[in-house]
């Protein structure tokens, strides 16, 4: 039981930040590190495939994909969580979080592995 209200949590959370790449994508074109290009689309992409894991960890077939697909994607936005630390004072946000932040990244990563069961 508590594999599956954690898995909901899980999916929860990844669907609504992957919609917020739709909604808002100017918070996350803030933290696009400037060397990559498209920046839009990449905070599409990005939602998209948040998104489509969230749903995909809710389906038995689909599930290890969809955990694999975001351990993936959560390796992939690492650049710009590190580029959010580096220029955290000119987003307003406290630098201490955004560093303190990096390490959660490996914990996130756990847990999506660990919802594919």
């Amino acid at each position: 039981m508590l594999h599956l209200i954690s898995r909901y949590v899980l999916a929860a959370t990844f669907a609504g930040a992957g919609l917020l790449h739709f909604l808002k994508p100017e918070i996350y074109l803030r933290i696009v590190p400037p060397a990559l290009p498209a920046p839009l689309a990449l905070v599409y992409v990005s939602g998209f495939f948040e998104v489509a894991g969230a749903l995909g960890l809710l389906f038995g077939p689909t599930r290890w994909w969809a955990a694999l697909g975001l351990v993936v994607l959560l390796a992939a936005v690492f650049p710009a969580n590190v580029y959010m630390a580096q220029i955290a004072g000119q987003l307003r946000f406290p630098a201490w979080a955004a560093w303190g932040r990096l390490p959660l990244q490996a914990l996130l990563m756990w847990w999506v592995w660990t919802a594919r069961r």
